[in-house]
């Protein structure tokens, strides 16, 4: 029973070490790898678990890919698989940063480091088009005009017109709170 614990705190290690590692542009991007190996390959978790504890990740303090890692460790192994699978989650970013602060003057001048660096702005970038088409299209599909128009409406704000990111995101907030309200309010004047 020892070994079997031991065994599962290892893996449990492993597999966020190795995420935290090798993949680049935040919880978004963490998102798909946690499902591909805590979901499909060892069934720790189902689907639908992934996506609550990433809904539950996103809207909490702090760092997204962090957060999960903390909600499927404790799901899976308690306050002590909470704690492995976050210090799985921290340590390569920090061991990464630790040695970037050593040798910054060599890596600021190193055209291979920068263009490395670049090449993986673009991967990122890609991921993040290819994200936010993906929750358009739902958004469409919902025939929600207002979360459509939302989304360009932000980007203009901020692209075009210089308006601050909080501000913007405050507003975008209390459009879909009081959008909620609405339906909320109808849904009931509906039922009685």
């Amino acid at each position: 029973m020892v070994n079997r614990k031991i065994t599962l705190y290892f893996l449990l290690f492993k597999i966020t070490f190795s995420i935290s590692a090798f993949t680049f542009g935040g919880g978004y991007i963490v998102i798909p790898m946690m499902r591909r190996y805590f979901v499909k390959e060892h069934k720790f978790i189902s689907e639908n678990e992934l996506l609550d504890m990433a809904a539950i990740a996103q809207s909490t303090p702090g760092a997204i890919a962090v957060n999960l890692a903390v909600l499927v460790g404790y799901r899976i192994a308690g306050i002590l698989g909470a704690i492995i699978t976050c210090i799985g989650t921290v340590l390569p970013p920090l061991i990464i940063l630790s040695l970037i602060s050593i040798f910054y003057n060599a890596f600021r001048n190193n055209r291979i480091i920068t263009a490395v660096l670049k090449g993986m702005e673009a991967g990122v970038a890609a991921i993040i088009v290819d994200i936010v088409i993906d929750m358009g299209k739902e958004i469409v599909q919902e025939k929600n005009w207002i979360l459509t128009l939302l989304a360009p409406s932000a980007f203009i704000a901020s692209f075009i017109f210089n308006i601050n990111v909080l501000i913007i995101i405050i507003f975008c907030a209390l459009i879909s709170f009081l959008q909620a309200f609405v339906k909320s309010r109808k849904g009931v004047l509906e039922n009685e």
